[in-house]
């Protein structure tokens, strides 16, 4: 049995595959969230003088961020190349 048959919030229908169009997309606008979400974690570490551990853990958080969107372009990169 598909898992995706009760997943009522898909478009599609239960074995439809998702165009080149459909990833790209899906795939930048993750790249924007990531990027959004690192500016967020290092305006607000920036600000933060009271709390270093916290400080810490958000310049970490952006880390992640950084590395999720530099994966998130090379998969990008290579769709716009035909790779994938």
């Amino acid at each position: 049995m598909d898992s995706h048959q009760f997943d009522y919030d898909r478009q599609e229908k239960p074995g439809d595959s998702m165009s080149g169009k459909q990833l790209m997309d899906i795939l930048e606008h993750s790249l924007e969230m990531e990027n959004e979400m690192m500016r967020t974690y290092l305006i607000t570490a920036e600000r933060l003088h009271a709390d270093e551990e916290l400080k810490e853990r958000l310049q970490n958080f952006a880390e992640g961020n950084a590395k999720r969107t530099r994966q998130l372009l090379n998969e990008i990169e290579k769709l716009d190349k035909g790779e994938s």
